[in-house]
């Protein structure tokens, strides 16, 4: 028998407390990681139907799928520096969204973020990058607005990393399809910051 759950038989608050458990078996050191079983592989090779999207950042130290502890098939995830929104992005996203019909959206940002740091260094002193770096770093600068530079740094950091989230997650809530679906009361939308020395997820308010 299969063990794979179908997207539409979950949630968007049952999928968040698999993701919260998930995580919480990471910390612990039980995690399952399952191996592969070739009747799962053979299933998921006719279709998917992941519970959950996560848009995460590229940093090898955050995997989504160790830190959440979740099985093959289980995760829709777009990966990319600093977590921002682009359009290669927001066309993934927007596939998860209306061809998945995945009912929880996660922004995972992390702690001391280098794309977040290299922003806060061209906000604070017109630190210039390479052409497509930059390109994303100014994806980023909109977040940091009012993050009050005479902070100490390590508290800068923090706090723009949790803009940085809510900042994608502002530029998710406002597609057309976004809206529709919560409107709907079917989707979740849910910022998280991944600590780097603890291994656990903090969902932001």
């Amino acid at each position: 028998m299969s063990s794979i759950l179908h997207a539409h038989d979950v949630t968007a608050e049952e999928a968040l407390r698999r993701l919260v458990s998930g995580n919480e078996r990471f910390v612990r050191g039980e995690a399952r990681f399952p191996t592969v079983q070739k009747e799962i592989l053979a299933e998921l090779a006719k279709e998917q139907h992941p519970y959950a999207t996560i848009l995460g950042c590229s940093d090898s130290r955050v995997p989504p799928e160790l830190v959440f502890d979740a099985g093959f098939g289980e995760l829709f995830i777009v990966r990319v520096a600093g977590n921002v929104i682009s359009a290669e992005v927001m066309g993934s996203l927007q596939y998860a969204g209306v061809h998945l019909r995945t009912p929880l959206f996660v922004v995972l940002g992390h702690d001391g973020c280098g794309a977040v740091e290299a922003a806060l260094g061209s906000r604070r002193d017109g630190t210039r990058h390479p052409e497509r770096i930059e390109l994303l770093v100014r994806n980023i600068l909109p977040a940091l607005g009012d993050i009050d530079p005479a902070l100490p740094q390590e508290v800068q950091i923090t706090r723009a990393v949790e803009a940085n989230v809510r900042w994608s997650m502002t530029q998710l809530r406002a597609t057309p399809e976004a809206r529709a679906r919560m409107q709907e009361g079917v989707l979740r939308l849910v910022g998280a910051v991944y600590e780097l020395e603890t291994g656990r997820v903090r969902i932001l308010s």
